[in-house]
């Protein structure tokens, strides 16, 4: 069998973020704002990056090419993020968590018109079946939408862009960047939004900065921020458009387990049919063959 590093990473990525989603609305019901939630997770990426880049003797790239390549991932990340706090503001989050989660359709146009990727026809059902799965973890029907107008739609669209684009160019930057600098990258933009978090941030409204709320938040966060790294890794031995939907399924697969096992919680029938699809899907993407890494040093 030949050598699946890139699903031994998208795995554990998706474990941390599965763990991450389960727990990421606690700080929030306690009284921290999301947007104080984005600084720590800001500040959170800085112990993964400082492990990263020791594992390459730091020896971070910084010709301008990986400048360009990292600022783009970073902030189309980071600020898709910001772009959700505001949507999230405008319309209610069951409608808003389906569109942004058909990313990866972004991701694999873009991976098979310019990087010519391909997939063999078990991956290919495994993709479509994800690309079902997904929305379905966060919809709920028979609510209306006509209350909420179109903004909530727009800004939806927008981090749905962001984060499909922000996928493609995580694989084209792997072929030329080390994993690990691309990470740090990532870390710098997502510190730099902190002042567009902090001017968001009702600071008129009690905040509890207890150990429930800022201190909860960064142990929940680091989860995201270690799978943001598996991630990154993920992409560097794996097609974009394996790679993104598998995450894309598996992460809220695994929420939605730890939440049946861990709080009790009974999944309604549409998000039980998209469990059933994620795992469907998740053992098509396995089998896909692997493709032959780019590898740019031996340390990944």
């Amino acid at each position: 069998m030949k050598n699946k590093l890139w699903l031994t990473y998208a795995l554990i990525t998706t474990l941390f973020w599965g763990i991450w989603g389960a727990f990421i609305s606690l700080p929030t019901k306690n009284g921290f704002p999301e947007t104080l939630g984005y600084c720590v997770w800001a500040f959170t990426m800085i112990p993964p990056a400082i492990f990263a880049l020791n594992r390459i003797k730091w020896q971070l790239q910084y010709d301008t090419r990986s400048i360009i390549y990292g600022s783009i991932i970073g902030f189309l990340g980071a600020g898709g993020q910001l772009v959700l706090f505001h949507a999230v503001t405008t319309g209610p989050a069951y409608l808003i968590f389906p569109v942004i989660s058909l990313s990866p359709v972004l991701t694999i146009a873009l991976s098979f018109l310019f990087l010519e990727e391909r997939s063999t026809k078990l991956g290919a059902a495994g993709i479509v079946i994800a690309l079902i799965a997904i929305p379905l973890f966060d919809y709920a029907g028979g609510q209306g939408t006509s209350d909420y107008g179109v903004l909530w739609f727009l800004l939806a669209l927008v981090v749905m862009t962001a984060w499909g684009i922000q996928a493609y160019f995580l694989r084209l930057s792997n072929e030329s960047m080390h994993a690990e600098s691309i990470f740090f990258y990532m870390t710098v933009t997502g510190l730099l939004l902190m002042p567009i978090a902090i001017y968001l941030t009702d600071f008129s409204q009690p905040i509890n900065w207890g150990l429930d709320g800022p201190y909860l938040a960064a142990a929940i966060q680091s989860l995201n921020a270690i799978g943001v790294l598996f991630l990154v890794y993920a992409f560097r031995y794996g097609k974009a458009m394996i790679v993104s939907p598998l995450a894309n399924a598996g992460a809220p697969l695994m929420t939605s387990i730890i939440a049946m096992v861990l709080l009790g919680v009974v999944p309604g029938p549409y998000r039980l049919i998209a469990i059933i699809l994620a795992i469907v899907a998740a053992l098509l993407l396995s089998v896909e063959p692997d493709e032959a890494p780019h590898k740019v040093g031996e340390n990944n």
